[in-house]
């Protein structure tokens, strides 16, 4: 049986989680809005990723004999003033889901669940991933400055950037 602090936490990581595949959504569907196909494109993808990501502590949840809970969630934030903004709420966002998930470690290490501690190692890399991920974008969005061009070309370009899933 899973610990019921651990099972709390992991229900709270979930929802994050869905959160994140929400907040994603609502980027993509401003994106492409805008015209900005090849954007809407990868957050459309980074949306389902991140719902993936729920779905793979529901079940680990579900499988150490606890029960994962289907979070209701608020509407995300819709408008966006361009690009830069949006990457750039995004990398806020995703250091917050990283300190969530350093937070249900070191839980983990605390109640000495080494199992989970295991299982949530593969989400503490992917955070690593999804930052720096982040960091990149907003470093060649900064790079392209006003230049229509250059966001055509990194429109482009964003569409054929795959998430590692």
């Amino acid at each position: 049986m899973i610990d019921p602090t651990i099972e709390q936490a992991l229900n709270e990581q979930i929802e994050m989680e869905a959160l994140s595949s929400h907040f994603y959504l609502a980027m993509a569907s401003w994106a492409e809005n805008q015209g900005l196909n090849g954007t809407a494109e990868f957050l459309y993808r980074h949306s389902d990723e991140e719902r993936l990501h729920m779905l793979k502590l529901m079940r680990f949840v579900n499988e150490r004999g606890g029960k994962s809970i289907i979070p209701a969630l608020d509407a995300p934030q819709s408008e966006f003033s361009d690009l830069p903004a949006i990457f750039s709420t995004l990398l806020e966002h995703e250091t917050k889901v990283t300190a969530s998930i350093n937070g249900v470690v070191d839980l983990c290490l605390q109640r000495k669940d080494y199992t989970t501690h295991n299982f949530m190692q593969w989400y503490v890399a992917e955070q690593i991933e999804e930052e720096a991920l982040a960091r990149n974008i907003l470093d060649k969005l900064a790079l392209i400055g006003q230049d229509k061009g250059g966001l055509y070309l990194f429109d482009r370009d964003l569409e054929q950037l795959q998430p590692e899933a």
